[in-house]
């Protein structure tokens, strides 16, 4: 059967069953390419396609999956969801959003076409690793490769709503072990672009490299409080550590410490945050959301004050609102909430008062999962970087731990940098934020 016939077979089902729902299929293909010793360590190309349903009856939702396709195990995937909503908490805003358009994104913008050989990308993984290790001090290249994503998803519902989207990802990425003396250290990057050609490996070799360098001989400074600035993966990670901040799911369920918040200032006026899915620069580009609804640009913060939070359509129905195109769900999940492509806008701030004086430029960060708490704001990450003056480098420093509250740093910054920069997998647009006061563990 064609996929839009094993839809309509699962959605028969449904309907016979008195139920509704909607059922995600999602195709993904790969290729993983890693060199060691200048030889082919892996060649794998792999693929999977899953069947996710999610049914609503008697207000009760329920999920299942197969990663097969014919009758019997569709027919089975659809019992075992009604069973598991019999088991699930009553939730009466929890509906199939009553929209029969037919959308898609456009393949010629998030997949295009290229056809390159496979010699080509080998030779690019290959070049990763020579190319480091024929510089000084390099000891060892331990992880390099290359790796091509395209990943297929359609979403058919039971009101007759249909989407589609394809997409392509190529992400080069290099690790380098430096030694020198009773000195190491070890770091690593990528590149992320939509093109096999677009992907630059001296760049990033040189990125790499000189980024490891510069941290190799890095000591701890004195413990005590310093100005900071992540640099634009740090502060990614940071933002994304506490994305609770923005989740409507959270806020329903009483564990976003800003549920009551909206309308009301929470941080530095010079902060404004949105979230932008349609910005065809990122790689997190969506068009609609897992239910199916379009998606738009949603002012989040501004100038300091909450506007909103991003919902799906349960989550927005528990607050009397419309949904933000924020549905999250993956074939084997149940539905949540996600900010799709993370924006903070500009500020005022040129080079010479963002990078005045004393700061810690902070490039690297360990445990930004482990050792945040998203509902207290509190935090403690080990952290490498360079102790700065005047926009200068003056000691790379390693061996320190970056602590306190997220909540409250966002209302102690100094400066708000006038140019944005994309993280490397680029999925977060901001400008350089300059946090006044942060403690640092150190000597």
């Amino acid at each position: 059967m064609s996929l839009s016939h094993e839809a309509d077979y699962v959605m028969s089902l449904l309907d016979k069953a008195g139920a509704e729902g909607d059922l995600l299929i999602d195709q993904q293909s790969s290729l993983a390419l890693s060199v060691k010793d200048a030889t082919l360590e892996e060649h794998k190309v792999s693929s999977s396609q899953v069947f996710g349903l999610r049914v609503i009856k008697d207000n009760k939702a329920g999920i299942a999956y197969s990663e097969a396709s014919d009758d019997a195990a569709l027919k089975s995937m659809v019992e075992q969801a009604l069973v598991n909503a019999t088991y699930s908490e009553t939730e009466a805003r929890e509906r199939i959003p009553a929209s029969s358009d037919e959308t898609s994104t456009d393949d010629s913008l998030l997949c295009p076409v290229q056809e390159t050989g496979i010699e080509e990308k080998i030779e690019l993984a290959l070049q990763l690793e020579t190319g480091l290790t024929e510089k000084a001090w390099v000891k060892n290249v331990p992880y390099n490769g290359l790796e091509e994503v395209q990943r297929e998803s359609y979403l058919y519902n039971s009101a007759g709503r249909t989407t589609h989207s394809k997409s392509r990802i190529n992400v080069a990425y290099t690790y380098a072990l430096l030694e020198k003396g009773e000195h190491n250290v070890m770091s690593g990057s990528g590149q992320a672009e939509r093109l096999f050609s677009n992907l630059l490996p001296q760049d990033l070799i040189n990125h790499v490299y000189d980024s490891s360098l510069a941290l190799l001989e890095g000591k701890p400074v004195a413990t005590g409080h310093y100005d900071v600035i992540f640099d634009e993966e740090c502060q990614a990670q940071v933002f994304g550590a506490f994305s609770t901040l923005f989740s409507g799911k959270a806020a329903k369920d009483g564990i976003n410490p800003m549920r009551d918040k909206v309308g009301e200032i929470i941080t530095d006026p010079r902060l404004t945050i949105s979230d932008q899915p349609l910005l065809t620069e990122g790689l997190s580009y969506h068009l609609f959301d897992s239910e199916g609804s379009l998606t738009r640009s949603v002012p989040l913060i501004t100038e300091g004050r909450l506007d909103s939070f991003v919902h799906n359509t349960v989550t927005a129905a528990h607050f009397n609102l419309d949904t933000t195109g924020n549905a999250s769900r993956g074939p084997k999940s149940a539905l949540d909430v996600a900010v799709h492509q993370l924006n903070v806008a500009a500020g005022t701030d040129g080079s010479n008062s963002l990078l005045a004086g004393e700061y810690l430029e902070l490039t690297d960060l360990t445990g930004t999962h482990s050792g945040a708490n998203a509902v207290s704001g509190d935090f403690s990450f080990g952290a490498s970087g360079f102790l700065c003056r005047d926009g200068k480098r003056v000691q790379p420093v390693r061996g320190v731990t970056v602590a306190g509250n997220f909540y409250q740093m966002l209302a102690k910054i100094n400066a708000v940098g006038d140019k944005q920069r994309w993280n490397w997998e680029r999925s977060a647009l901001m400008p350089a934020i300059r946090f006044a006061d942060v403690a640092i563990s150190g000597d």
